[in-house]
């Protein structure tokens, strides 16, 4: 078997994974990043940039190329409740650069920052690589077993870390219990068309037992269709017609354009789950991201905390390296560090999804806008309250790792 070794060694090249390689690579880091599959190209992943992730763009002086990828920016976010519309967020007001946030293909964003780390001569982005087995002598992980469609590699490493996702191989294979605190809802997601006479701004749909999320990706909608935990097998006994009929009723507007949901394999299930490591390290190797914490769907905010957590292990981490091995304790900061974020973020998103999400799918009787939206939508500057919650979160992270190296921009 084949062996490489490196300083750190990240399982997973999603956001938390190709950010956390970029920023230890720029601070002089040797680092392999592990993605299991051949390209970036998911569908149907999450595709929002907050403004504290273009905070982080911006402090790493990128901002200005990051922004000439093609993107859609949403500058407020809206609702209609039964037949009222509400204006509930608008991130003007947000003490940030960037006001807005910004619906960019997961995959653009990706590729954007692999380019740029590919100009630091020490990061490594290895395609088809799927991470298997730890590898632990003495009782400290200090590597991955690693699968290649050219055979098996061993990859040793000062650190490992898994941000390989919700169903983080690196996680479970570390031995690392989670806490799961249990969903009422699911998504199913889908791709409507989007004509020039439709709103630009992200748009909320709900009325009896009905929950639709549009996001606006310039020639399409990304579609967020709420359901009862387990329910697709139901909605898929009643038909696609009577499922396209559904999403017509709750908008009027798509009446011409359901047909496009052609059969049961345009409508992709999001099975969402809630859970936290107790524990998010052991010697060695560290989680991040879905793999510590996977989040609901609510507010878009999973690409944002994992790319929170990516900053925070990088300010923690970046010096630690070559002066000998990493200890558990500076691992434990990086908890300590970003738990109380994930906590309340977790918190909020649970109380949504009982207090809000599951009665209203349970309601039978037409829906208003309960008396919070009212006030967010008659005193505009209360708006700046969830755009701060979602488009900044708690405790944001800021970039604090030096630039070893001086690369063209």
């Amino acid at each position: 078997m084949d062996t490489r070794t490196t300083q750190c060694c990240i399982a997973g090249g999603g956001p938390a994974g190709i950010m956390l390689g970029f920023l230890l690579a720029r601070a002089g880091v040797d680092v392999i990043v592990l993605e299991k599959h051949a390209d970036f190209f998911r569908d149907f992943r999450g595709d929002t940039i907050h403004p504290s992730t273009l905070e982080i763009v911006y402090e790493l002086g990128l901002i200005d190329d990051f922004l000439r990828v093609p993107h859609q920016e949403a500058r407020i976010a809206q609702g209609q409740v039964g037949t009222e519309t509400v204006t509930i967020i608008d991130f003007s007001r947000l003490p940030t650069h960037c006001k807005f946030l910004a619906l960019m293909p997961q995959w653009d964003f990706l590729n954007f920052m692999n380019e740029r780390a590919k100009r630091y001569p020490n990061f490594h982005l290895e395609m088809n690589a799927e991470a298997g087995d730890v590898l632990v002598e003495n009782g400290r992980v200090c590597g991955l077993a690693v699968s290649t469609p050219t055979g098996h590699l061993e990859i040793r490493a000062d650190l490992v870390v898994g941000a390989d996702g919700r169903s983080s191989t690196v996680r479970a294979k570390a031995g690392l219990a989670s806490r799961d605190f249990g969903t009422p809802i699911d998504v199913l997601w889908m791709r409507v068309s989007r004509r020039p006479e439709d709103p630009d701004v992200p748009l909320g749909r709900v009325d009896t037992g009905k929950i639709l999320v549009m996001l606006n990706r310039g020639d399409y909608w990304q579609c967020a269709y709420v359901i009862r935990k387990g329910a697709l097998e139901d909605i898929r006994a009643r038909g696609i017609d009577a499922f396209r009929a559904d999403i017509a009723a709750l908008v009027p507007a798509m009446q011409n354009r359901v047909g496009e949901l052609g059969s049961w394999d345009d409508i992709k299930l999001l099975t969402v789950k809630i859970d936290r490591l107790h524990r998010w390290y052991r010697d060695g190797l560290l989680c991040i991201g879905d793999a510590a914490h996977a989040m609901s769907p609510i507010g878009g905010v999973g690409i944002n905390l994992a790319i929170q957590d990516a900053v925070a292990a990088a300010n923690a981490l970046a010096r630690r390296f070559g002066r000998g091995p990493i200890g558990v304790a500076p691992l434990a900061a990086v908890q300590r560090r970003r738990e109380w974020p994930t906590k309340m973020t977790q918190r909020l998103q649970v109380f949504v999804q009982h207090r809000v999400l599951e009665r209203v799918l349970a309601s039978d009787r037409p829906m208003r806008p309960a008396w919070p939206i009212r006030l967010l939508d008659r005193i505009p500057m209360l708006r700046a309250i969830p755009a701060y919650v979602v488009g900044v979160g708690f405790r944001p992270e800021h970039v604090r790792t030096p630039e070893a190296f001086t690369v063209p921009r």
